[in-house]
């Protein structure tokens, strides 16, 4: 599974959420920096040929959808980041967010207990 650049990953975000849509539909979901029709559908394309979308054929207009799910791509890339950033260790990532005031007291708490709940 290939990184997918900022772009790439809002046009999935959208096909997620749309979960069937045509390039202009897309579009619309754009809300800023809208490319040019022409190179979404080129983008749209490269999703395609990396594997992460197909498309029904309508006529010569192709209604597109996402064929990873969100949950296999966030899986793959938060565990990859974790490894690069966090030498594999979740610990370092909740002190980072912990650090950086990025998570409360009460979410931590949270965290603990849905860790003993599992049991």
């Amino acid at each position: 599974m290939q990184k997918l650049t900022n772009k790439e990953e809002e046009i999935m975000h959208i096909l997620w959420k749309l979960e069937h849509a045509f390039v202009k539909d897309v579009m619309a979901e754009i809300k800023t920096d809208k490319p040019h029709y022409n190179t979404l559908s080129t983008m749209i394309r490269n999703l395609e040929d990396k594997g992460y979308v197909s498309y029904e054929a309508f006529g010569k207009t192709h209604r597109y959808f996402p064929i990873v799910t969100k949950e296999a791509y966030r899986n793959k890339f938060m565990n990859t980041a974790i490894d690069n950033f966090f030498n594999s260790s979740y610990k370092n990532v909740v002190s980072f967010f912990a650090k950086e005031e990025k998570i409360s007291v009460d979410e931590l708490k949270e965290i603990i207990r849905l860790i003993e709940n599992q049991e």
